[in-house]
Parts: C-alpha cells; sequence; structure tokens
C-alpha cells in the first residue's frame, strides 16, 4: 500500500536532505533586495521601497519555510513530501492573503509595490531552485559500480567483449 495513508516505510537513504539552495536564495534576494530599496526609495517613494522590504521578506521567509517543512517530511517518508509540499503552499497563499487584505489602502506600506515585490521574489526564488537543481548532479537511483581496474598481465581484446571469439591460431 502507498500513499499518503501508507505505513511510513522510512526513508529510502541516510542522506540528509540538502538545503544549501536556501542560502544562496537567501543571498541573491538579500543583495537585490539591498540595491531594489534605494533605487525605489528615491525613484518612486519610501513607501514603495518599504513593499518591497516586506515583500522580500515574505518570500524568503515562505521558501525557507517550505524547504525546511519538505525536507522534515522527506526524512519521515519520501511519500510525505508531495503532501507537505502542497499544505505548506496551501497554508501559506491564505497567510499572504490575510497579510495583503489587513494592510490598509492607503497606509505606510504600498500594497502594489508589496505585491510586485513577492511575484519578482518568487520568480527570483524560482530561478535559485532551477539553477540549484540543474548544477547539482543528483542520483535518482544508485550510481553505478566503478569500473573494474585490469590486471598488470590483462590485455584489451577479445576477452573484454563476449560477443568475440578469439582466433584460434
Amino acid at each position: 500500500m502507498s500513499g499518503l495513508f501508507a505505513e511510513p516505510t522510512g526513508p529510502r537513504s541516510d542522506a540528509p536532505w540538502d538545503l544549501s539552495f536556501l542560502r544562496v536564495g537567501v543571498l541573491v534576494a538579500l543583495a537585490v533586495t539591498a540595491v531594489a530599496v534605494p533605487v525605489t526609495g528615491l525613484l518612486a517613494g519610501w513607501s514603495d521601497a518599504l513593499g518591497i522590504l516586506v515583500g522580500a521578506v515574505i518570500v524568503t521567509a515562505f521558501f525557507c519555510v517550505s524547504g525546511l517543512v519538505i525536507a522534515w517530511a522527506g526524512k519521515i517518508d519520501d511519500t510525505w513530501t508531495l503532501p507537505a509540499a502542497l499544505g505548506t503552499f496551501g497554508i501559506k497563499a491564505l497567510v499572504l492573503y490575510a497579510v495583503l487584505s489587513a494592510l490598509p489602502a492607503d497606509g505606510w506600506l504600498d500594497r502594489r509595490a508589496l505585491a510586485w515585490s513577492v511575484i519578482a521574489g518568487a520568480l527570483l526564488w524560482s530561478g535559485v531552485q532551477l539553477r540549484w537543481v540543474w548544477t547539482r548532479q543528483i542520483y535518482y537511483t544508485s550510481p553505478p559500480p566503478p569500473p573494474v581496474a585490469r590486471t598488470a598481465n590483462s590485455q584489451p581484446g577479445a576477452a573484454d567483449d563476449p560477443g568475440i571469439r578469439p582466433a584460434r591460431g
């Protein structure tokens, strides 16, 4: 029996889940925010800049929470990762809706700048995760065994290929 209600079978391997993309994502988000906030503050106003800062904090917190929850679920059993990811996504969507709805239309924070910052931040974090996955050597199955070393007196040729019969002479 597999799925959400299956008995936990334990993790497939003892290798810990790699969360190194969180550090990279935080650093990239910090660098982009450090440039975007003062530029926006000078060009569009400081309420817009504050919206960008709050949006960057929200997106960074959401991605870090997702990574930690999914890694925790994966340590229990691989089949728990999808429900954990979807559940976390649903909760984050409700929290974001509550945060955006609670802000006044004309307040100390520009809601439109915050919303666009959340969109841009989510795209930025998605790019960081995509690059992280594409540049890692991740085995989805067990890696193949290393090739067998030849001995000093073995000669390459017919013995290496069982389909070739040695010539008799």
